[in-house]
């Protein structure tokens, strides 16, 4: 039985950094919080795909322990994003977005999927979030993250659905402009009011920041020598945040504050090459390792 479901995107990237590039390589929200989730339990991907996704591509996934059940195809071509990051690899350049293939997306989750106790709603349209939501039957925690695309042209949508979820994920950037503010904390604050009983705002190289009514949670980004490309970072964060969570069933400040560690073990790894060149060889041994050199710079 699946217990943590994703809805998020499957791609193609094409993405250039000043460390190399890679073509038409496998991508997308759903795919990097899928496999970040996978290291502490299977996770269930609701999304769509065009029939030319290599079918290699999903074959990994289903051997990482990754539920396929959830993945509709389409007679379109699959989502493809083409990218550029500078030496502020905080920022990717967006250059070119095929996106027609949620033009007619249709959601279909699978009965037995809709029993699960965790769900995370990727950076999607936020209707369709929220159809998610409402199709549910009771999930025990739910975490909803978005981007500045979605905040710009369905505002109001987007505030709705954060008033249904547990939990805000959004970085630094994304909280500021939706909440109108320069302040991030003023920002989070602002979200909590929302419904919201947490708010995990992503700082990117610089962290994370846990907020809950009068109580905050700072943990480091970790010290990396080799940054070649950050794409799917956060995704993968967020799917090593929530399958610690999900793995424990444990969604106490104290179990939540040890999941932002294990997120940001799992991007920091991510980030050091290029799509999920990295994730696909992680293994237990590497993540407990450096949860524990986390452990090390907060420690005084």
């Amino acid at each position: 039985m699946v217990n943590l479901v994703n809805l998020g995107s499957v791609a193609l990237d094409t993405v250039k950094t000043p460390f190399g590039e890679v073509k038409e390589t496998i991508g997308g929200s759903g795919v990097y919080f899928s496999l970040g989730a996978s290291f502490f339990t299977k996770p269930g991907l609701i999304s769509v795909v065009g029939r030319d996704f290599p079918k290699t591509c999903l074959n990994l996934l289903e051997k990482k322990g990754v539920c396929l059940k959830g993945v509709r195809f389409s007679e379109k071509k699959t989502l493809r994003w083409h990218a550029y990051y500078e030496y502020d690899m905080n920022e990717a350049h967006t250059v070119k977005l095929e996106a027609e293939i949620f033009e007619d997306f249709g959601l279909d989750i699978p009965e037995d999927y809709r029993d699960a106790k965790y769900v995370f709603l990727g950076n999607i349209d936020p209707e369709i979030q929220i159809e998610m939501l409402e199709r549910m039957k009771n999930p025990k925690f739910s975490v909803l993250d978005s981007m500045n695309y979605w905040i710009e042209k369905k505002r109001s949508k987007v505030l709705k659905a954060i008033g249904m979820v547990d939990m805000l994920l959004l970085n630094e950037a994304e909280i500021r402009e939706l909440f109108k503010t320069p302040n991030f904390v003023s920002a989070a604050k602002k979200a909590l009011s929302k419904g919201p009983k947490f708010v995990l705002v992503k700082k990117g190289e610089h962290g994370a920041v846990l907020f809950s009514d009068g109580v905050y949670f700072f943990t480091p980004g970790y010290p990396l020598e080799t940054v070649k490309d950050p794409t799917g970072a956060g995704d993968s964060f967020a799917g090593g945040f929530l399958g610690w969570v999900a793995k424990t069933d444990n969604i106490s400040e104290v179990n939540l504050r040890k999941a932002v560690v294990y997120g940001s073990v799992i991007a920091s790894y991510n980030a050091e090459d290029f799509s999920i060149n990295k994730l696909k060889k992680l293994n237990e041994t590497d993540i407990k390792r450096r949860y524990q050199e986390f452990k090390k710079l907060v420690y005084f």
